[in-house]
């Protein structure tokens, strides 16, 4: 019966069928959305999270309450999935499954490898920390689908000494994939930030015997932390490439190419917030944000090239009537240490700036006849109002200031708790990110909408695998599977309607 599925959805394809798409552990949905403009059909998600589960549902499927559903892969059978979504037979439903696992479902399974996990999964079925990895595996088995791509953290690739990822290329290969992975940077695929994620794909034999990644589009020259992270990651593979069989090396950027997009031009079109002002007039106030609110665009403004795509991204156009989630962080302590931050400063910088600002305070005191007693509650409570009390020594990169005119460092699902992480170039501003001005860094367009309040949001887009990003493996995995039918990879995303 396998052999029989896999050739009716080769067939298929060569008769002009779109690759239909499930999303594992999909989030708000950049994966599905970098794939959904190459023109494959986004069928279905399963997402843990209530609110990525409900953005992933208004934007592919238009709110439809079976697709905005929270699902746990866990409690989650492949034939209750289709049967839930009306997708027909298991086996047909879909062509390519993609997603990435939390990285906690390969933490410390211990030495035997995860094909033994695979052949022996009752060994492991109280196993928290491996049950993510048998679910993955297990809606692999039913589907039966042409294309697998996997997408992790490049720690995966010396997780306490085992290579994660060559791993999971084992079981793959045992189950009739031909695989391949690889460490890939978003900067080099037109997306405003420098993000290191390891990516694999796999296809089913009957497809392909040979596996490639896209090809560069920009150029950059990574900071020293880039290249460092990414020593790090492939230690496990140094003097040991033999045995690495799957492994492949990134395709080369070259300086030919277009430079790496930048902060500026990513976000630098979008309506100025002046925090300080706003906070001086009452405008900005602690509280929950109305993220539906609007802010228009300033039409008369010159725009990017990228800034263009993330307005006009066909199927997520912005909105007539204005911006949304153009939304930050009450930080009324930091806006005036924000403003006197250089581009680069990270946490120990701006302590230093913060006591500079204290010891100013304490001298116009002084020149006004007020003297504060060192030690005293008004002296620490002055201090308080002006240094944060983080101790310096520790997590310099807590903080940072963006350069305007590189793109910027990575976004984390952190940005959920706070965003000085990504503090704003532009000193007249003084703040840090809204959540429209994250999802431009990851390349979500304008029109893209993200359900739940603030904070959700800002998890949701630090989660995610930028479109883009994702767009370029997509074109290149079409090239594969649909070489007859491939839609132009030049210029911006075509619409392609989700099924």
């Amino acid at each position: 019966m396998s052999a029989e599925t896999i050739r009716q959805k080769i067939a298929r394809l060569q008769a002009g069928g779109k690759p239909r798409l499930l999303d594992l552990f999909a989030g708000c949905g950049g994966l599905s959305l970098g794939f959904h403009s190459i023109g494959f059909s986004v069928r279905a998600a399963v997402e843990f999270d209530p609110d990525a589960a409900r953005s992933h549902g208004l934007n592919f499927h238009g709110g439809d309450a079976r697709h905005s559903k929270a699902r746990d892969i866990i409690n989650t059978r492949p034939e209750d999935l289709v049967a839930e979504l009306g997708l027909g037979p298991v086996q047909d439903a879909f062509d390519i499954l993609v997603g990435g696992p939390p990285c906690q479902a390969f933490a410390r399974v211990g030495r035997p490898k995860l094909r033994e996990i695979d052949a022996h999964p009752q060994a492991f079925r109280h196993d928290p920390r491996a049950r993510l990895y048998q679910e993955y595996l297990r809606y692999v088995d039913a589907f039966k689908p042409l294309v697998v791509v996997v997408e992790n953290v490049p720690d995966v690739l010396n997780h306490g000494g085992q290579n994660i990822a060559e791993e999971i290329c084992e079981v793959l290969e045992d189950k009739g994939y031909v695989c391949g992975y690889t460490l890939l940077n978003a900067a080099f695929y037109g997306v405003p930030q420098m993000r290191e994620r390891m990516f694999l794909i796999a296809y089913r034999r009957e497809v392909s015997e040979k596996i490639s990644f896209p090809d560069p589009t920009n150029w950059l020259v990574l900071p020293p932390g880039y290249e460092g992270s990414r020593a790090v990651a492939l230690k496990v593979l140094n003097g040991h490439l033999s045995s690495a069989h799957d492994y492949l090396e990134p395709p080369s950027a070259v300086p030919s190419l277009p430079a790496a997009v930048t902060v500026e031009q990513a976000i630098g079109d979008l309506p100025r917030i002046d925090a300080r002002g706003k906070l001086a007039s009452g405008e900005l106030r602690r509280g929950a944000r109305r993220m539906d609110e609007t802010i228009p665009y300033d039409r008369r403004q010159k725009i990017s090239a990228y800034a263009k795509l993330m307005r006009s991204w066909p199927g997520f156009e912005a909105p007539q009537d204005g911006l949304r989630d153009h939304v930050i962080r009450y930080l009324p302590r930091d806006y005036p240490l924000f403003a006197r931050l250089n581009p680069g400063d990270q946490y120990p910088q701006a302590w230093q700036h913060a006591m500079n600002m204290f010891s100013e305070k304490l001298a116009d005191l002084r020149k006004a006849g007020k003297r504060i007693v060192e030690g005293s509650p008004e002296y620490e409570s002055l201090r308080d109002s002006i240094v944060p009390p983080y101790d310096a020594s520790k997590f310099p990169n807590k903080w940072r200031k963006m350069w305007s005119d590189q793109p910027a460092r990575t976004l984390m699902a952190h940005l959920g708790k706070d965003s000085y992480s990504h503090i704003h170039y532009d000193s007249e501003q003084a703040r840090t990110i809204s959540v429209r001005e994250a999802a431009r860094l990851q390349s979500f367009p304008d029109g893209f909408v993200f359900s739940g309040t603030m904070n959700p949001s800002f998890k949701q887009i630090g989660n995610a695998v930028p479109p883009l990003m994702a767009r370029a493996l997509a074109a290149r995995i079409m090239e594969t599977l649909c070489p007859g039918q491939k839609e132009s990879l030049d210029g911006y995303p075509r619409a392609a309607a989700a099924v």
